[in-house]
């Protein structure tokens, strides 16, 4: 009897792995607009570029240039406000009779400024040369009431756009995942970290820090420290994610996400003294990173069937393929 419901458990998990899980998932977050504060969800939708609204929209400058932390840190002051009906499995089924309703809006804060509201399912006009990093294309531009709220607050122009998905396409590097396509974040769909990293981190930091340094769409708990380095294939909730990159580190961690003043070293400086290629990756060219969390593809991304496709707060990750050390890992 033992027997056949450990084979019945691993065959309703869909791939035969142990029934033991390695972490849970602690939360998600998602960041509506690249660069500004994230925002925590109990769910969170896949598709076929990443978590639904996810770096869907972007601040540019007047050369329709991303516009980031690394520039100006004060977009981490920057609120996003989604209603919780734009995670639900049938949002797009939904998403017509949205259009005349008041819940049919991303809200967007900052200090010193009034509440600006973005519609969610909207007609816009398109603006040509956006770029980030290697990528450029057209996007939509979300209008003068959005670009002088911004231009305001920054106290230089700038723009809100939002990804054209329908005619644009941005793909992951093909270094390290082939087929898969995001939206404007740096590079890959998802990023994943543990709260076990953060904490063990903190014990040697002089002022511990916040998981909001790092930015992180999945955080887990329950596993050991960096353990999500070693992770080749997982499962959450029956989708079947691949780490493909360890997420090498910016200067974006050195800025305080409540007040957007960066720090002058750390946590980089400590980072450096455990976490860098020469430490993690010595038999590879040194490329003078530090690491934190793994990015993920998700492989259910590259069907065109959406149903089922999410994951919750609280569900089980299970690792199916680990590599077997850091040195292993795509960097």
């Amino acid at each position: 009897m033992e027997k056949a419901a450990s084979l019945l458990s691993s065959l309703l998990l869909g791939g035969g792995e142990s029934p033991e899980p390695a972490a849970v998932v602690k939360s998600i977050f998602i960041y509506p607009i690249k660069s500004c504060k994230g925002i925590s969800v109990p769910q969170a939708p896949i598709t076929a570029t990443g978590f639904r609204w996810d770096r869907q929209w972007m601040v540019v400058n007047s050369k329709g240039r991303a516009y980031t932390q690394r520039v100006e840190p004060r977009l981490a002051l920057v609120e996003v406000e989604m209603p919780p009906e734009a995670f639900a499995e049938d949002w797009r089924e939904r998403a017509l009779t949205w259009r005349s309703t008041p819940d049919a809006h991303m809200v967007i804060r900052a200090p010193g400024m009034g509440p600006l509201k973005i519609p969610l399912v909207a007609e816009r006009a398109t603006v040509d040369d956006i770029s980030v990093w290697e990528w450029s294309g057209s996007a939509y531009d979300e209008g003068a009431e959005a670009a002088e709220w911004f231009s305001t607050f920054f106290g230089i122009p700038t723009r809100l756009v939002r990804f054209k998905e329908v005619l644009e396409t941005r793909l992951t590097d093909p270094d390290y995942s082939q087929g898969y396509k995001t939206m404007f974040s740096d590079g890959f769909p998802f990023l994943i970290a543990s709260q076990g990293s953060l904490d063990a981190l903190n014990e040697i930091l002089k002022e511990p820090i916040p998981m909001n340094r790092f930015r992180p769409n999945i955080l887990v708990d329950r596993c050991h420290p960096y353990s999500e380095d070693l992770w080749k294939t997982i499962k959450i909730n029956k989708l079947t994610f691949l780490g493909v990159k360890l997420c090498g580190r910016c200067k974006v961690p050195r800025i305080n996400q409540d007040n957007g003043i960066p720090s002058t070293t750390e946590p980089t400086e400590t980072l450096l003294t455990f976490r860098s290629d020469e430490v993690l990756r010595p038999s590879h060219k040194n490329k003078r990173q530090v690491y934190f969390g793994q990015n993920l593809v998700c492989k259910e991304s590259l069907s065109a069937n959406g149903n089922g496709r999410i994951i919750r707060v609280g569900d089980a990750v299970y690792v199916l393929q680990s590599f077997s050390s850091s040195d292993e890992v795509p960097a």
